[in-house]
């Protein structure tokens, strides 16, 4: 059930990106190295820490949910494979930081 509600989340915050900034696709926007994407770090090691020796989903779940956003914003297009190439890239970081918050959450005394 988390991670269902994880990806509920995750597709409402890059769904609120793209209508604050106006943009198609999240990556689009002009804050999204600057704020978007370094929010959803933390939004990543939040969820880590939730879902424990599942966290290392968390940062992949949160990177890849722009796609179904991108494609109902702005349709799949020719690229769609380049986009997915990015997002796995991108979602490196973010799974690292989901992982290490998991880690550190099931290893945290007197919590089950």
């Amino acid at each position: 059930m988390k991670p269902i509600l994880l990806l509920l989340c995750s597709l409402l915050y890059w769904s609120f990106v793209c209508r604050t900034e106006g943009v198609g696709e999240p990556w689009d926007a002009a804050a999204y190295w600057r704020l978007w994407y370094p929010l959803s770090f933390l939004l990543s090691a939040g969820a880590g820490l939730l879902l424990r020796s599942r966290g290392w989903m968390a940062g992949g779940v949160v990177t890849f949910a722009q796609l179904p956003v991108m494609a109902w914003n702005a349709g799949w297009g020719s690229l769609w494979a380049a986009g997915v190439l990015t997002l796995a890239v991108l979602a490196v970081p973010t799974i690292a930081v989901s992982a290490l918050s998991g880690w550190f959450a099931a290893r945290r005394p007197g919590r089950r």
